[in-house]
């Protein structure tokens, strides 16, 4: 299946050695060209490029035995590739993403931010505090050190001036960066400075109002709460407006991670029973109660903080499609793990994408964010991203075509990652392994 170009092509066959693609062609030539060792039959299914998740995280200092547990349970929902943006447990999953490129661990690829940018006194644990330029390249000397893939910076505490220094120390370095952008700037001042990357898609709708410095200086001066000021960049959203700021965005080169799920699971928690779900039998007791966090933020929610959530999700909707047409690439990603509730490593890619198909995308623009954009912004477009010769085997198996339903990609019939051939019967086996651990 060519996700690139939104087409099948029938009668092929793909020649795997070791963890490469050597070849795709029709059945009888490369059958004529090639002796197999083994074969697979995919007679009447559908083939393409391993799943990427843009947007994970592992977390907790005591629960670095679960957040392992998480790598297999990746691949049985079939992504083979995932961005981990911050983590309090660096040490451990930068040995992870050595030991899965070596073949000494079973789970996707992995490439990581390590620990995050933030001001003194965060919020969040395992993050490096800086607030002056100095800290901020000894910092930058601490992350290149550890070989990391990008560089991710939040909004809690770290100032505005500092977080654009960031940006500009990481770009002449050549890392890229990833952020939660401070209401005190525009999204355009990030990203003209040297931002790569928007996480959240609510960053999207605060780029959309015409008022957003003026909102922004609102809040830095503590005039508005971050809530209030939140709401009044929903309130102030104008459609015109923001699709022409869209369209400046894209031509400075932005990528954005809606991470629509998360939003729409988060929105609706005053509605929603998780309680039942499937996929909380993968998650161990020390990650569920990290839900908790975020459970009893939404219940103390007022009614007018409820319909304003609802609203906020509602018009991401309408947002995603906006980007499309902007012509800024979207990132697929999900948010799962640590802390973020009910958000499910491997089953929640195939939500996001259901929720990009909901908005209005079609199933291969969907698709494209969840195969193409991930590669080309991280710069491995020459290995990932298509079925091709020399490209990485990293491969899914359909039982039916997801360019006419995206919840075809629920239906695995097996993977390829790394070369390994990982069946059905192997796949659902890596589930029982997940519930079983997740039970002790």
């Amino acid at each position: 299946m060519d996700v690139k170009h939104s087409r099948t092509v029938a009668d092929q066959a793909i020649v795997i050695e070791g963890d490469t693609i050597r070849a795709i062609g029709p059945d009888r030539s490369i059958a004529h060209k090639y002796a197999a060792t083994r074969t697979i039959d995919a007679t009447g299914k559908f083939v393409m490029p391993g799943l990427w998740d843009m947007h994970v995280h592992f977390g907790g200092e005591q629960l670095i035995e679960e957040n392992k547990d998480l790598l297999p349970l990746y691949v049985a929902f079939g992504v083979t590739t995932v961005r981990d943006c911050a983590e309090d447990i660096s040490p451990s999953v930068l040995e992870w993403r050595s030991a899965v490129a070596e073949g000494r661990l079973l789970g996707p690829t992995i490439f990581t931010s390590g620990p995050k940018f933030e001001g003194y006194k965060p919020l969040w644990k395992g993050t490096i505090e800086v607030g002056t330029p100095a800290e901020v390249e000894t910092a930058l000397d601490r992350l290149q050190a550890m070989k990391v893939d990008f560089v991710k910076i939040t909004d809690n505490t770290l100032k505005p001036d500092i977080f654009l220094y960031a940006l500009k120390a990481a770009k002449a370095r050549g890392l890229k960066t990833s952020a939660h952008t401070p209401y005190a700037l525009t999204i355009e001042q990030a990203v003209r400075t040297g931002l790569n990357s928007v996480e959240h898609i609510d960053y999207l709708i605060k780029a959309g109002s015409p008022h957003e410095a003026t909102i922004g200086a609102e809040y830095a001066a503590k005039k508005l709460t971050y809530g209030e000021a939140s709401n009044k960049f929903v309130e102030t959203f104008d459609p015109v407006y923001a699709a022409q700021e869209y369209r400046r965005l894209a031509r400075l080169g932005v990528y954005v991670t809606p991470t629509l799920n998360e939003g729409r699971v988060l929105a609706y928690l005053d509605r929603d029973d998780h309680s039942r779900d499937p996929a909380l039998a993968y998650i161990g007791p020390g990650l569920r109660k990290t839900y908790d966090w975020r459970i009893g933020r939404a219940a103390k929610a007022t009614p007018e903080q409820v319909e304003a959530r609802h609203q906020e999700y509602e018009l991401s909707l309408k947002i995603v499609p906006m980007l499309r047409d902007a012509g800024i690439p979207i990132l697929a990603g999900t948010d799962a793990g640590y802390l973020n509730s009910f958000i499910y490593p491997g089953e929640g890619l195939h939500e996001e994408l259901e929720r990009y198909v909901e908005a209005g995308l079609t199933p291969q623009q969907a698709l494209y964010s969840a195969t193409v954009t991930g590669p080309a912004f991280l710069g491995h477009s020459d290995r990932y991203g298509e079925l091709a010769s020399g490209k990485a085997a990293d491969v899914l198996i359909l039982n039916a075509n997801p360019l006419n339903d995206i919840k075809a990609t629920r239906e695995i019939s097996g993977v390829v990652l790394h070369g390994k051939w990982l069946d059905r019967g192997a796949l659902d086996k890596l589930l029982a392994n997940a519930k079983a651990k997740a039970a002790r």
